[in-house]
């Protein structure tokens, strides 16, 4: 289960970064109190079911988006994926 809490507090702060909020902004959108965020984002507050659609509003994905598998390692595994297929080419030349 730790690893769910960890893809889900690693998801909002991915969401939060790539819309340019920050932890207070996404406080204030959300009407909580500005160490929330903060408290979700490093593992030690639980946010209640409302607090997660409030989130997943303000940071404009589906609230199931915040507990799919950790985004930010789906973004290097592209990245590594297209590396590889970079330097195949490059080699290839």
């Amino acid at each position: 289960m730790e690893s769910y809490v960890d893809d889900f507090r690693l998801n909002i702060k991915y969401y939060r970064e790539q819309q340019g909020i920050t932890q207070t902004q996404l406080s204030v959108i959300c009407d909580c109190g500005t160490g929330t965020i903060g408290g979700i984002e490093s593992g030690k507050a639980k946010p209640s079911f409302d607090m997660i659609i409030k989130i997943a509003e303000a940071l404009k994905v589906h609230p199931a988006d915040l507990f799919m598998r950790n985004v930010t390692q789906s973004r290097d595994t592209i990245r590594k994926e297209l590396q590889n297929q970079f330097n195949k080419i490059i080699n290839s030349l």
